[in-house]
């Protein structure tokens, strides 16, 4: 329980920042997921529109501080190396996790 009126404001805009953050968070988990299995099912075309949307969701994540900058560069990377390997590798693209880590 705060003890002052600055610290009551204080723990309201950190509550209403953490609702906000973590839906951010929940949609790129759904992006990632979206772009694993339209990788799992070899569609290039569909792989490639998830991740512009990942890419994208990123980035907006990253300006605003929810995540590391690196972390979306990193993430980002990673994931157009997979899609890029869908028509040469599609036996191994499948069992790659996408932001794994």
């Amino acid at each position: 329980m705060a003890n002052t009126r600055s610290a009551s404001k204080r723990k309201r805009q950190t509550d209403q920042r953490t609702v906000l953050n973590r839906s951010v968070l929940t949609g790129l988990k759904g992006q990632q997921k979206r772009l694993t299995a339209a990788i799992a099912a070899g569609d290039k075309a569909k792989a490639q529109a998830e991740l512009d949307g990942l890419a994208s969701r990123l980035d907006k994540a990253a300006k605003r501080g929810i995540v590391h900058q690196n972390l979306a560069n990193r993430r980002k990377s990673r994931a157009a190396k997979i899609v890029a390997a869908i028509g040469a590798r599609k036996a191994d693209a499948g069992i790659v996790e996408v932001g794994a880590g």
